[in-house]
């Protein structure tokens, strides 16, 4: 068969999938420049992939898509609102025991989840899923509240999200994650210049995009 042909009919069986990286993709890469655009992206990012993980039996997956879509909907408007007061969408400094706190909430959802998956449902790897989803409403929530460790934990999640993918043979979600593993690394770089250059105009006495 003609490598035209192959491209066909992988495209034909593979462009919904395709579709929802593309989308994932430019969502992210919006993230990592704190763009408002981000989030509306992230709503139809959320529901193109709910439908791809319902269809592959990744149910944790599948909810955590669902959950994205309000986490969204509330980080369009949190971040607007900073917007509004502060002229820019601003890097804060979340407090240890926050974090701490949040960490272990993602803990507990990840034993509760996991069971209830497994006893309840014919769920592919529901424990694994269980916790990467557990932790990537941690990632989310941090996202929202404007905190740089969000990049870092996504590096974490993203690097073990791309060996499950592999092995559940969504190739290319595979590969968009690999992808989300960079742009975490950019939203990295970018959000600490940022907060480099708001703690710079701080003690100068001015406000900085």
């Amino acid at each position: 068969m003609a490598p035209a042909s192959h491209l066909i009919l992988w495209l034909n069986e593979h462009w919904f999938e395709l579709l929802a990286a593309v989308v994932s993709a430019v969502d992210v890469w919006l993230a990592t420049r704190r763009s408002m655009i981000s989030w509306p992206i992230t709503i139809g990012a959320s529901l193109l992939y709910g439908e791809q993980f319902r269809e592959s039996k990744l149910y944790s997956d599948m909810l955590l898509q669902w959950i994205f879509v309000v986490f969204a909907i509330y980080g369009w408007w949190h971040w607007q609102r900073g917007l509004n007061r502060e002229g820019a969408v601003r890097i804060e400094t979340p407090k240890r025991m926050a974090l701490l706190r949040d960490v272990a909430l993602g803990a507990v959802a990840s034993v509760l989840l996991g069971y209830w998956m497994k006893e309840h449902t014919d769920a592919s790897l529901p424990w694994l899923d269980s916790t990467l989803t557990s932790y990537s409403l941690v990632g989310t929530w941090w996202g929202t509240q404007k905190y740089i460790v969000n990049w870092w934990l996504w590096i974490v999640l993203d690097l073990i999200y791309v060996a499950e993918y592999q092995y559940k043979h969504l190739s290319l979600t595979a590969v968009l994650y690999a992808v989300f593993v960079l742009l975490a690394s950019l939203g990295v770089r970018d959000w600490r210049r940022a907060q480099m250059q708001q703690d710079a105009a701080k003690s100068a006495g001015v406000e900085v995009a």
